[in-house]
């Protein structure tokens, strides 16, 4: 554990070197200073208090000569903390918002399969309390160093006073490092194991607070504070554990720079009897060993936050470390307008299971819309995100205009595609920031132009502040309905030559959905239509249909002739349209 905590703050001072010098010269500078004000009690003790005992005598000029070396360590020890804690306190933020910012990049840069086997609480953890834990020795740190050089000073200093007083340093130092080394190895695996539950806590609790409107209305509050609590009284059990061994620590290291004080006097007052030692010198040494307590201190500190910020440091290593990126290629797509959309031969599976996708092959020509149909588990979601290329086929190919996904630049791609997802994400934010994402090129015209092909236009109007309103966290100010079109504006605003829906619209009445699926057609909209349908209206306004089961296409079509051929598309959406009827009397 120790030689990784090392690792560890070795990173930290490659990372920031130019902050840890500032720091660390302070600190040494600072521990010089403590060795030298021993030496001035020590001259002032023999020189002046002595004297002034015996001889009942008190030079003035001796006493502002003493005073002027006093304030000249106490001014440069004030400018050596100064920039101790200025350099130790810019690394510690610096690198803990490096490595947030790293975090988020690489989650940013993560394919969806990746997110999908961590929770969201974890997540979160990741990013703060384990990047903020993992650089927690960086404060002490820089005192630590500095007290490091100030050890190897007071013993050589002791070794130039009395061979028999650095004696004490010599086996006090070693003690001091020892019990540290023993400290870190009992520490280690509690501050692991608090540092686990703290990400345990945060993803229950994300989940809990997520899943909120759930818990309330089905009655689960009880049930859920209970499952919380678990968690949390491990959580306090754990971190008791560490301050337990902590209360232990911390007593004994500040009793062996007082035993090491008690052990100076005794000798000094032998060597002094023997006259192989002044008063003085005995002095500068006791106060030495008197000061050295609080110095001694920082190395302890630094050494008992190691195993947490190892821990911490492992669990973000673990994100920026996590393969499975979407690499992408150096194409764009040719000309403009309308896209092609081609699967040929595709196949895919989630990790570690069966295939949900079989061969599957056909086309939505450019300009046209592509109706998916097939029930439930049948491979329609994901084949909208193989159309977006947020996953990658385990076999065949999937391209746009004659070019495979893979090869495009993700400028080209992001360009090129968008996907309005089953579930409406929207942002807490105005309906402007919601619309346009800060996008180039996307002013208020573009965005009424895109609310009104989303059939949004006329909600957005009656909203207090029109594109200004704030929509609250997720959207809460709006209905379903209403995200649902807000999040179909937002991807209609890029213009993109391929819209993928994956029951885009299954929150609107069909009346809605029929005028946005019709103004989608228009030419106007420049886009070709990749559909995940339900409803039999939607479904019929499509120019062709690709009929799914169980991953495998069993046939294309117009919906007419689908409905006359194939038994099952017949059953199908029958079912849906019963659905729909029972829903519009309910």
């Amino acid at each position: 554990m120790l030689g990784r905590g090392l690792r560890v703050l070795g990173r930290a001072i490659r990372t920031e070197p130019r902050l840890f010098i500032i720091g660390a010269a302070g600190s040494s500078l600072f521990g010089l200073l403590v060795i030298a004000n021993s030496y001035v009690v020590g001259a002032v003790t023999g020189r002046v208090v002595v004297p002034a005992f015996t001889e009942h005598r008190a030079g003035v000029r001796e006493l502002a000569v003493i005073a002027a070396v006093f304030v000249g360590i106490s001014v440069l020890r004030v400018a050596s903390i100064f920039g101790r804690r200025l350099g130790a306190g810019y690394m510690q933020f610096a690198l803990q918002a490096r490595y947030r910012r790293a975090v988020t990049r690489r989650y940013l840069a993560l394919p969806p399969a990746w997110h999908q086997k961590h929770s969201t609480g974890t997540l979160l953890s990741n990013a703060n309390s384990d990047v903020e834990a993992a650089f927690v020795p960086i404060a002490p740190l820089p005192f630590a160093v500095g007290t490091i050089v100030m050890i190897v000073a007071a013993v050589v200093s002791l070794f130039f006073t009395d061979w028999v007083l650095a004696l004490v340093g010599v086996f006090l130092f070693p003690a001091l490092f020892g019990l540290n080394y023993v400290y870190s190895r009992r520490m280690s695996p509690r501050q692991i194991r608090a540092q686990q539950l703290r990400g345990k806590v945060s993803a229950v609790a994300h989940e809990s607070f997520d899943g909120a409107l759930v818990v309330k209305t089905m009655g689960r509050e009880a049930d859920e504070s209970r499952r919380f609590r678990v968690h949390v009284s491990e959580l306090r059990d754990a971190l008791i554990s560490v301050g337990r061994l902590r209360g232990a620590f911390d007593p004994v290291m500040d009793a062996l720079p007082s035993i090491g004080t008690l052990a100076v006097l005794l000798l000094g007052a032998w060597r002094l009897q023997s006259g192989a030692i002044t008063v003085a010198e005995v002095v500068s040494v006791a106060f030495l060993f008197t000061v050295l307590a609080f110095p001694v201190r920082a190395i302890g500190w630094v050494v008992a936050e190691l195993p947490r910020s190892v821990a911490g440091w492992e669990r973000v290593q673990a994100v920026l470390g996590a393969t499975g990126d979407l690499a992408y290629g150096t194409a764009t797509t040719p000309g403009t307008g309308p896209a092609a959309l081609i699967f040929d031969q595709v196949s895919f599976s989630y990790a570690g299971g069966a295939d949900v996708l079989h061969d599957v092959s056909f086309t939505v020509p450019a300009g046209k819309t592509v109706a998916l149909v097939g029930a439930t588990g049948s491979g329609k979601s994901t084949i909208a995100s193989l159309a977006v290329r947020l996953v990658d086929p385990a076999g065949g190919t999937v391209s746009v205009d004659g070019v495979p996904l893979p090869e495009l630049t993700a400028s080209a791609l992001a360009g090129t595609s968008a996907l309005v997802p089953q579930i409406p994400f929207v942002f807490d934010d105005t309906v402007r920031g919601n619309v346009t994402l800060d996008r180039d090129g996307i002013d208020d015209d573009a965005t009424w132009k895109a609310l009104r092909m989303a059939q949004a236009e006329g909600f957005v109007e009656k909203l207090p502040g029109g594109l200004d309103t704030a929509v609250g966290e997720r959207g809460t100010s709006l209905s379903g309905g209403q995200r649902q079109r807000l999040t179909l504006a937002r991807a209609l605003a890029g213009r993109p030559r391929l819209l993928v829906l994956d029951d885009a619209t299954s929150a609107v009445d069909p009346r809605v959905e029929a005028a946005v699926l019709a103004s989608l057609r228009d030419k106007d909209a420049g886009a070709s239509i990749l559909v995940v349908a339900y409803r039999r209206a939607t479904i019929a306004l499509a120019d062709e249909v690709v009929y799914l089961e169980d991953g495998k296409v069993v046939a294309t079509g117009t919906h007419t002739a689908l409905m006359a051929s194939e038994p099952g598309y017949l059953g199908l959406v029958t079912a849906y349209e019963k659905n729909d009827e029972v829903e519009v009397q309910a």
